[in-house]
């Protein structure tokens, strides 16, 4: 019994996160409602529907880091949270990306305007500052033991690997993520969604630990705006030029070099 006392305090603590994880989604859905009634401008209403998305994801991967730093030594939980909260987001954030490196892809792949897309890349990088401040304050409020607004203003430095191998490992998950979100488009909406979440809780799991297997300028910039401040280089390299340069050597394998080797090997049976 006295056990289960000791328990409760994290119970309840670990309740009131994911209530207010959910409060955050139920409250951008709302948000989204009210925008598909009342505005009908289609630039105004992508930048919008862009912001409250890179707005959820990175306050909701704020508490999910909280939440995992509580629970060290059991893994599976946090893992359990990611793969469920990527089904969350991925149902409830249809049109969107999220990621700086998706808005990248679209562009180079010719699906999306540079105008536009430059337009996302404000609303996300807007939606990732915003999220950040916005934690800050509710962490203030003290709703948990371990809220404490000064956490989310400290630099969690998460590289535990030399450059080198934390540039690779950042460049290798985003062009498996981009790849597969390439590739599954002609996949059923419902399977599609739990194949990504599945996706992104074995990244997170083989690279979590060596660099936090973040893959997402905009969700990087959220989680470590403060050691953007400190060591600007190393992370704007790792977290921002990494991603890029998957997602440049995703689209240079699928659109030009296996179609390439396509080619050559169907000229030479002819020959």
């Amino acid at each position: 019994m006295s056990a289960l006392r000791g328990l409760w305090p994290e119970v309840q603590d670990t309740c009131t996160s994911l209530g207010l994880m959910l409060s955050i989604v139920l409250s951008v859905a709302l948000a989204r409602g009210v925008l598909r009634q009342q505005m009908h401008r289609p630039v105004a209403h992508a930048f919008v529907l862009e912001f409250l998305a890179t707005f959820q994801l990175c306050c909701c991967t704020h508490e999910l880091q909280l939440l995992s730093e509580q629970e060290p030594a059991h893994p599976t939980w946090a893992l359990t949270l990611i793969y469920f909260f990527s089904l969350v987001h991925g149902l409830t954030l249809v049109g969107t990306s999220s990621n700086p490196c998706g808005v990248m892809m679209q562009m180079m792949l010719g699906g999306m305007t540079p105008e536009i897309g430059a337009m996302r890349l404000l609303a996300q990088l807007t939606g990732a500052l915003c999220s950040r401040y916005c934690i800050g304050a509710l962490w203030s409020l003290g709703l948990t033991r371990y809220h404490v607004s000064e956490r989310g203003f400290a630099c969690r430095n998460p590289i535990q690997v030399d450059l080198p191998k934390a540039v690779i490992i950042e460049a290798i998950c985003s062009f498996i993520f981009h790849s597969a979100l390439l590739h599954f488009q002609e996949v059923r909406t419902k399977l599609r969604i739990h194949l990504l979440a599945a996706l992104i809780t074995f990244l997170v799991y083989a690279g979590g630990s060596l660099t936090g297997a973040v893959f997402n300028p905009a969700l990087a910039l959220s989680l470590h705006f403060k050691c953007f401040d400190e060591a600007f280089l190393r992370f704007f390299i790792v977290y921002w030029l990494a991603p890029s340069l998957g997602i440049l050597l995703m689209i240079l394998m699928f659109s030009f070099f296996i179609p390439w080797l396509y080619n050559e090997h169907t000229t030479n049976k002819k020959e």
